[in-house]
């Protein structure tokens, strides 16, 4: 056999197989379990405590309370606290404080101790409310105030008050004020105070001859002379009264406390009353000389003589006569004063005029009449002419002649009318006497709107139109408040500035308010706040129609020739023509003239240029106008004439009419440019107008 084989055969004891056997433990020795001695839990527990004392006392913070009153008991709860002297160890978090003392109202708190090591709180008690007794010995009753707060009346016992300083005031009638100021000391502390009441009069004495006079002191009899009473101090008017006598009067002043004897009052017999009358009445008179009054007039006049009196009326011969009057009676003088008359020539035209003196019918004009040497009112009237009326005093021993030439009422009229007015605010207004026109603009223009239909316009009633734009001082003195504001950091609200962001409503009230003072009719109605038409009739203030808004901006002499824009028929406009948006406003605006500047870049002050043909300023630019008229479009056909137009009689909005600072299209700087709206705006103002009238 080979090797191998043998080896295959032979016994390898790693193949024997694995038995198991039993598991026996190794033997230990039971122990039993033993209590913990008293030592070894006391040791545990101090370990315990020192570690978290330890801990406590390296979170801690350092707290100290600074309290007044010293003597004040405090207490901390919420959180735990040690006191180590004259401090505490607190941890961070909220803590509970209660504070008390005598005497002191208690203090409760929440305080937080923060994450600063050391901390100190301070704090103090309020002190509990004293007690004030108050007394003004022999007077009661007297008001007693402290701080200007009544709080009783004297005696005033057990007066609650808070510590510190008080103010004490004590009145009585008849006794002067005293006041005093009182520290009181609070914590319950009782204290007292005595204020002494000084009388506020003293004892006057009157005595009089005669005797028995009546005694009065600001108008209230207090007693008969001889007489001792007392009074108040200060100034006094005294009377004293006798039958058949003269009033005694006097100021008195009287010093509290200081006694006054009046010198002795000696009453002087009472005039006579006398009546003087003069037939005619209205005369003058004098008295020994003196002049006293017109007639019908009474006098007192000295008795037991005689006094020359004159009476004086021109027209009239003077005449004097000797009057005596008696003590205390009544008498009357009555004289007939004897005329002076003067012959005058009154020459009238026409013929048949009538003459009038001192409202009294002399027949014809034409004659020689006798008339007073007093001035006269002397009128001449015919029907169909004005009355002419003066003045005229006629002279004796001279040749007069009054010449008077009548007026028809058309010469009158045509005369008195004024080619300008001021309002009472200060605006000019300037007449203007329209005719017939055609207002709007052709289909054909360069920059027309649907809403510039061509009408047939009859303007007859001549109307004022104020040269320039309501300026806002003038505005306000209607409203004092109102604010144009700025624009741009640039102001709007310059004295002479055109005043803006008004509403339609505001620019009608201001017409009113101008008419109500210079008494004329409003010309629109108001109800309760809202205008609800106007005074068709009225002659007052208004704002101009827009027609006449039109006439007044492009009628240039002919009519039938209207102005395209302010300046001319062709852009753009030539320098220093008005106050439109130009270069100097080209950022913040968004359409300018870009050839043009004006120098201003919002409103100017009103007639910064020159005016127009008929006379107005910024009839074009600076601020586009309000009109009268609410917005509408004309339904007018043919040859349909609009006499005296006022626009439609309601609507949301009104008409605004011109081109504005904020202005640079062709559209809007041409003078039929028609806008409109109902709410205010920073480039529309307003002028005045309104009718000659009849």
């Amino acid at each position: 056999m080979s090797d191998h084989s043998n080896n295959h055969n032979a016994h390898n004891p790693d193949d024997e197989p694995i038995v198991p056997i039993d598991f026996m433990p190794i033997a230990t020795e039971h122990k039993r379990w033993r209590r913990p001695s008293v030592v070894s839990v006391a040791v545990g527990a101090a370990l315990l405590a020192f570690v978290s004392l330890s801990w406590f006392v390296v979170t801690a913070r350092s707290v100290s309370f600074v309290v007044n009153p010293p003597e004040a008991v405090l207490s901390l709860s919420g959180h735990m606290a040690v006191k180590v002297g004259s401090r505490y160890l607190i941890r961070q978090g909220e803590v509970e404080l209660n504070v008390t003392a005598p005497g002191y109202y208690d203090h409760n708190a929440s305080i937080t101790v923060g994450e600063t090591q050391t901390q100190t709180f301070s704090l103090a008690l309020d002190p509990l409310p004293g007690f004030l007794d108050v007394d003004t010995g022999a007077v009661t009753e007297a008001e007693v105030l402290a701080d200007g707060k009544v709080v009783g009346m004297t005696p005033l016992k057990h007066l609650e008050l808070d510590a510190g300083e008080h103010t004490l005031s004590i009145r009585s009638a008849r006794y002067e004020s005293q006041q005093a100021h009182v520290l009181i000391k609070g914590r319950a502390a009782e204290q007292s105070i005595s204020l002494e009441l000084l009388p506020a009069w003293a004892a006057v004495t009157f005595a009089s001859t005669p005797a028995g006079a009546t005694v009065s002191i600001d108008g209230k009899p207090v007693g008969q002379t001889p007489l001792t009473t007392d009074v108040l101090a200060g100034e006094h008017e005294v009377v004293v009264k006798l039958a058949a006598h003269k009033a005694w009067t006097d100021n008195l002043a009287v010093v509290a406390r200081q006694n006054l004897t009046v010198p002795p009052i000696t009453l002087q017999q009472a005039d006579g009353l006398v009546m003087l009358r003069s037939t005619p009445s209205k005369a003058g008179v004098t008295v020994d000389g003196v002049y006293k009054g017109l007639t019908p007039l009474e006098l007192t006049l000295a008795p037991s003589r005689a006094h020359q009196v004159t009476f004086f009326l021109n027209g009239y011969k003077e005449t004097s006569q000797q009057v005596r009057s008696s003590a205390a009676e009544e008498s009357a003088v009555n004289v007939t004063l004897d005329p002076l008359l003067s012959s005058v020539l009154v020459k009238a035209t026409p013929e048949d005029a009538e003459l009038f003196v001192n409202g009294v019918s002399k027949g014809k004009a034409n004659q020689s009449i006798e008339l007073l040497a007093a001035s006269q009112t002397i009128e001449v009237r015919r029907e169909g002419y004005v009355p002419f009326t003066t003045m005229f005093i006629s002279r004796p021993g001279m040749e007069q002649q009054l010449n008077v030439v009548l007026k028809t009422l058309a010469q009158q009229k045509q005369e008195s009318v004024k080619e300008q007015i001021t309002t009472v605010n200060g605006q000019i207004l300037k007449l203007l006497r329209p005719g017939n026109y055609v207002m709007g603009s052709s289909r054909r223009e360069a920059g027309r709107q649907a809403n510039e239909v061509l009408r047939n316009v009859s303007l007859t009633k001549a109307f004022y139109l104020s040269l320039t734009e309501v300026t806002n001082a003038q505005f306000a003195a209607f409203d004092a408040k109102h604010a144009s504001g700025m624009v741009q950091n640039r102001s709007l609200a310059g004295d002479n500035q055109p005043v803006v962001r008004v509403t339609w409503e505001q620019a009608a009230r201001y017409t009113n308010w101008l008419s109500e003072r210079e008494n004329l009719t409003p010309f629109y109605k108001v109800d309760g706040d809202a205008i609800k038409g106007v005074n068709a009739d009225s002659t007052g203030y208004r704002l101009a129609t827009e027609a006449e808004w039109e006439w007044a901006a492009r009628v240039n002499g002919d009519p039938n020739s209207l102005m395209k824009f302010p300046w001319g028929d062709t852009l753009p406009p030539p320098p220093n023509q008005g106050n439109y948006a130009d270069i100097s406003a080209g950022t913040f605006l968004g359409r300018v003239l870009t050839d043009y500047n004006d120098g201003f870049m919002v409103s100017a002050p009103v007639a910064s240029f020159a005016a127009n043909a008929n006379g107005f300023f910024d009839i074009g630019g600076n601020v586009a106008e309000w009109v009268h008229d609410y917005y509408g479009i004309s339904t007018a056909t043919g040859n349909a004439i609009e006499q005296n137009p006022l626009g439609p009689v309601t609507g949301t909005y009104h008409v605004i009419r011109g081109s504005s600072w904020a202005h640079g299209s062709v559209t809007e700087l041409r003078l039929s440019y028609r806008d409109y709206n109902n709410a205010e705006r920073d480039d529309v103002g307003f002028r005045v107008a309104r009718y000659l009238g009849e």
